[in-house]
């Protein structure tokens, strides 16, 4: 890889800032392009840094690269150049193989607050490759030894940057609950808790809206926030927060897998073994036949 595009790499990296690097790995017949050049697309479908072909190509690669970093998936594309019709546009030669691989800024959970169940969700969201932000005046590094960050001066969450891949916590006991809540909103925050009471919660959201926010962006808001795991203790709460937020960041609809599969393990036991054997055999090779 070259030095301008790892250069360029670190940079968008440093800046959180979502891109997709295409190296091609393949080529059959003519291309401008060669084995292992490589080219940065950023969020827009821009190629701001390499090279991976002209026209031909480069249309492709820029239109699969936003598909990469919409869906946090890398593909490995084929594009033949020697059909006008069928191919990428006009009769360039060869047939070219090339790997996007999506490049994301880890997504960030933002708590505000603090108190066990803050502890314990910047524990968890730290396991979960989540950045970890904590905005609390108290807030210390002894209570929050994961944070990658820590604001104590930041009432009115104007510090804490807030934006589509950020989901917030917010445990503040009430203290500005309504300040940190409407700052979310108006960031456009993937994912909002609101730890607090229901009375509290439809206060709160009153507020908001009447601030201006529009109703529609209430979907992000969770309150009461999470699962119902029947939690009890902060850290079983802390748990069903960070399980609601994987659910919510992956598109899961957190069905027990058992229901999602249609059948359970007592259903799996009741049949013949024969009929289990040969389910078995389905995940295998096949061998190949006499």
């Amino acid at each position: 890889m070259s030095i301008d595009v790892i250069n360029k790499s670190n940079e968008l990296v440093a800046l959180r800032k979502p891109f997709a690097l295409a190296t091609v790995v393949r080529v059959d017949g003519s291309s401008s392009a060669k084995p292992g050049s490589k080219a940065i697309i950023d969020a827009d479908g821009k190629i701001v840094i390499g090279w991976i072909g002209g026209g031909c190509a480069e249309s492709a690669v820029r239109h699969e690269a936003l598909n990469c970093i919409k869906s946090e998936t890398p593909q490995l594309i084929t594009l033949d150049m020697t059909d006008e019709l069928l191919g990428v546009g006009m009769p360039c030669g060869g047939v070219m193989d090339v790997y996007i691989e999506p490049v994301l800024p880890k997504p960030e959970l933002l708590i505000v607050g603090h108190g066990r169940i803050a502890e314990t969700l910047a524990t968890l969201g730290s396991i979960m490759g989540f950045s970890i932000t904590v905005d609390d005046p108290i807030a210390d590094r002894k209570s929050f030894p994961e944070a990658d960050r820590i604001i104590t001066s930041d009432l009115e969450l104007s510090e804490a940057a807030v934006g589509p891949h950020t989901f917030v916590v917010i445990a503040t006991q009430h203290k500005g609950d309504h300040v940190s809540l409407q700052k979310a909103l108006e960031g456009n925050a993937a994912y909002v808790a609101l730890i607090t009471s229901r009375h509290r919660a439809r206060l709160v959201l009153d507020y908001v809206a009447l601030a201006g926010v529009p109703r529609e962006k209430f979907e992000k808001v969770w309150a009461p926030a999470g699962l119902d795991l029947g939690a009890r203790a902060p850290e079983e709460i802390a748990l069903s927060i960070i399980s609601q937020i994987v659910a919510v960041r992956h598109g899961g609809d957190a069905r027990p897998l058992k229901d999602k599969n249609g059948r359970g393990a007592e259903d799996s036991a009741a049949q013949p073994a024969e009929e289990r054997a040969a389910k078995v055999v389905s995940h295998c090779d096949t061998p190949d036949a006499d």
